[in-house]
């Protein structure tokens, strides 16, 4: 069997067309379609739902693929490992959180262009769960999540804890919460909030919590983009949840105020996670937990 043709088939699927694998693999279309044909033939059976645009594997085809990924990811390995001199080459697909959107692709990501050249990156932002779900499928190769307090990692996969924080509670410098003393979670629910949709992991904190102690959660807007959602609070449209980090860069931060809540006790986790056995990916992932590492280090100091 030719690991090529397994290659254009697996491209065909993870981009969704014909076309742009061929332009991934810098291939004519019709030298994709030889190929994948040439694997279908090879198998016997049907491996794409020819009528489907995007194209989607068929049953069969979505076995090929996960099969097919770990055979490439294994002769990649095994090159890696006997050319002399030889260093991380090929994809690294890595997924990550919004709110880690900013500290994983600053210096991280460069110090990864840097040291790993013969790598190319393909960077997905998400939801952890989404990209847990991705990860355990093998679409992507690692990911940087965060998760409550109370949401512990898949055992399948390996998890490094990058970091703990406590989310910050901020409300308009004009709002009738105290900033002078604690507010109580029963005075938090009689407001509204500005949060991100369903799936951020700071969002369920909070909702948790209300939810435990039997107090609704009144959602004013939901919205992506923490400097979008503290602007709105800032205009006094709610209250927000932050990231310490994210709180000391932002520009809206003088016209905020933080709320001390005591009731509220829903930290969340830094996790930088990937399959078992990273193969020629050991050694960038070593690098990137790293970096992410000292930079949410850095973050703690900001605020000390």
């Amino acid at each position: 069997m030719n690991t090529h043709d397994i290659e254009a088939f697996v491209a065909v699927v993870e981009t969704g067309s014909i076309i742009a694998a061929a332009t991934r693999l810098h291939l004519t279309q019709p030298g994709i379609s030889r190929r994948v044909q040439s694997l279908e033939d090879r198998l016997g059976v049907a491996l794409l739902e020819r009528q489907s645009k995007p194209l989607k594997p068929t049953a069969a085809g979505r076995e090929v693929y996960e099969r097919g990924r770990r055979v490439l990811g294994s002769v990649a390995d095994l090159l890696a490992g006997v050319e002399p001199g030889s260093q991380a080459s090929g994809e690294f697909r890595l997924g990550v959180a919004p709110f880690l959107a900013e500290l994983a692709l600053t210096h991280p990501i460069d110090c990864l262009r840097s040291e790993f050249t013969k790598l190319t990156l393909r960077i997905t932002t998400g939801w952890s769960p989404a990209l847990l779900t991705l990860l355990e499928s093998n679409a992507i190769d690692a990911a940087a999540v965060v998760l409550p307090d109370d949401v512990m990692p898949p055992n399948t996969l390996t998890a490094h804890l990058l970091g703990h924080q406590m989310p910050l509670i901020v409300a308009s410098q004009a709002s009738s919460l105290c900033s002078n003393g604690s507010v109580s979670l029963a005075q938090l629910a009689t407001h509204a909030w500005v949060l991100n949709q369903d799936g951020c992991g700071i969002r369920r904190s909070i909702r948790h919590t209300l939810d435990a102690a039997r107090l609704p959660v009144d959602v004013a807007v939901e919205t992506f983009g923490t400097e979008l959602q503290l602007s709105l609070v800032a205009r006094g449209i709610g209250i927000g949840m932050i990231m310490p980090g994210a709180w000391a860069r932002s520009a809206f931060r003088d016209q905020l105020k933080v709320l001390e809540v005591p009731e509220f006790k829903g930290g969340v986790n830094t996790w930088l996670m990937h399959a078992r056995t990273p193969g020629r990916l050991a050694a960038p992932i070593e690098r990137l937990r790293l970096d992410m590492s000292a930079m949410l280090e850095e973050e703690l100091h900001l605020l000390s």
